[in-house]
């Protein structure tokens, strides 16, 4: 009996986040998409080694070290704790705990200074590190008059910018709430992750009056096989080994841009969004305010906010794994 209540509060939580990450992908694209030639049609792509080589949240992380919001050493540890959790799994437990630790950091935190960070280090770390292939294919649609959304567990705001600088429609990312332009310290449902996307595929699906036999989807894991079903044309990129089975065994196109030494540089677990917004990036934004309040000393220098980080954005960003088994 529990187990099922669990169960529902899941799917409760995952369509509030879908729907969540729709309504702010509504809002982001309103006044900015033209028209699309093909209405009905549109093509969903995700972000960590679809579109992009690597965690977009880990080279914001790198973005975020490099201006002493953090360590390299923090960083360093974050890397390492994500092969622990691929080794070792995740527990749900943990992963409550480490959110509800990391989201004490966020309230009162202004979004647009996360907007700010986002553009500045997508244009140093990020735009490099776009896969061509991937890229080629979302222009495809573009060309022929569809929609192209991105459908990620970043956070909203990182999947904005990436989108924007790709010239696609917008993106639906992880929420967390907001009022007044500053973060509450709460997440609106959970995080935009498995089943999360493919309800906010549907909510936006419903509210642009889209038909999701017409539509496209594109990933890289088996945790996405929520999405890639709900469409009539499917796409594993790059796939993991289970998406790849599963998608011979459905008869899905494989595309992969990866050589040799690529897969192996850029397989490794990708962080939930949530976890990495509210634990490690928000919470160094945090703690450097603080720190420059009070003292002159750089924050990522402080003993007290190198251990705070370092449990914040470890245990948070690892404790989400995308990929995890």
């Amino acid at each position: 009996m529990e187990r099922l209540r669990r169960h529902r509060r899941g799917a409760d939580s995952a369509i509030r986040a879908g729907a969540a990450a729709a309504a702010a992908a509504e809002v982001e694209a309103a006044g900015s998409s033209p028209a699309a030639a093909d209405a009905r049609s549109a093509a969903f792509f995700d972000v960590d080694n679809t579109m992009m080589m690597g965690a977009s949240i880990y080279h914001f992380a790198r973005g975020m070290a490099a201006r002493k919001y953090f360590t390299t050493r923090d960083l360093a540890r974050f890397a390492w704790q994500q092969i622990a959790f691929r080794l070792s799994g995740e527990r749900p437990e943990d992963m409550a705990q480490t959110k509800e630790a990391a989201l004490s950091f966020v309230a009162g935190m202004e979004v647009s200074e996360i907007v700010r960070l986002g553009e500045e280090i997508y244009d140093e770390l990020m735009a490099e590190r776009i896969w061509p292939g991937t890229r080629a294919l979302a222009q495809q649609h573009l060309d022929a008059g569809q929609r192209v959304w991105l459908v990620t567990a970043t956070p909203v705001e990182l999947a904005q910018v990436i989108a924007n600088r790709l010239g696609l429609t917008g993106a639906l990312g992880t929420v967390a709430e907001s009022e007044d332009g500053a973060y509450t310290g709460h997440l609106v449902g959970e995080p935009l992750h498995g089943p999360a996307k493919a309800e906010a595929v549907k909510a936006l699906a419903e509210r642009e009056g889209l038909d999701l036999a017409r539509c496209s989807a594109y990933s890289d894991s088996a945790n996405d096989l929520p999405m890639l079903s709900l469409v009539g044309h499917a796409v594993a990129v790059n796939p993991d080994s289970e998406l790849r089975r599963e998608a011979r065994t459905r008869g899905w196109e494989i595309r992969d841009f990866r050589t040799g030494r690529k897969a192996a540089l850029y397989a490794i677990p990708t962080a939930a969004g949530v976890g990495a917004f509210t634990g490690g990036v928000i919470a160094g934004v945090a703690l450097q305010r603080r720190h420059n309040r009070g003292s002159p000393t750089p924050p990522a220098r402080r003993a007290d906010g190198h251990g705070a980080l370092a449990g914040a954005l470890g245990a948070a960003l690892s404790g989400t794994l995308r990929r995890t088994r």
